[in-house]
């Protein structure tokens, strides 16, 4: 299973619906990465720089890990040492950042490189792919969701009465 590497508040304004601005601007971008990698079978190293003192530096969502990198260093930096400690195994990786030191000392490890911009424009196809629309099919909804269009048609039909 292949695995990308992510710089997390590279993407996040690259991502529809997700701004750094937000709250849980994070805890957004871990999800849709998320469902894209259950989609695309694809494992994710996702890296987010500026974590508080006290804060986890690690955790597991499924297929995406998390590396919360503390005050005082970078996720850049955070994502060349792990690419560095992969050794020759980095040629089996892609590198999702913007940064063009990152991007370049990616390729010099031979590692794949593709920018957020890219990377967003992947995700959103692979969303709107063949793949999620059978699962979409097949999914059966929640109790959330039908009660939500049981509402929904009631309101309706209250108001054609």
């Amino acid at each position: 299973m292949k695995k990308i590497i992510i710089d997390g508040h590279n993407l996040i304004p690259k991502v529809p619906g997700i701004n750094l601005s937000d709250f849980d601007d994070e805890n957004k971008l871990i999800t849709v990465v998320g469902e894209y990698c259950r989609l695309a079978r694809v494992r994710a190293e996702l890296f987010f720089d500026g974590a508080p003192p006290g804060t986890a530096t690690r955790a597991r969502h499924g297929l995406v890990h998390v590396h919360y990198v503390k005050q005082g260093t970078t996720a850049d930096d955070a994502i060349l040492q792990y690419l560095r400690k992969e050794g020759n195994n980095a040629r089996n990786l892609l590198v999702v950042s913007s940064d063009h030191r990152v991007q370049t000392e990616a390729r010099s490890l031979r590692a794949a490189v593709m920018t957020s911009d890219q990377f967003s424009i992947q995700m959103q196809r692979t969303f709107s792919g063949p793949v999620a629309a059978r699962e979409m099919k097949e999914k059966i909804p929640s109790e959330d969701e039908v009660e939500e269009m049981l509402k929904l048609m009631t309101a309706k039909r209250d108001e054609n009465s």
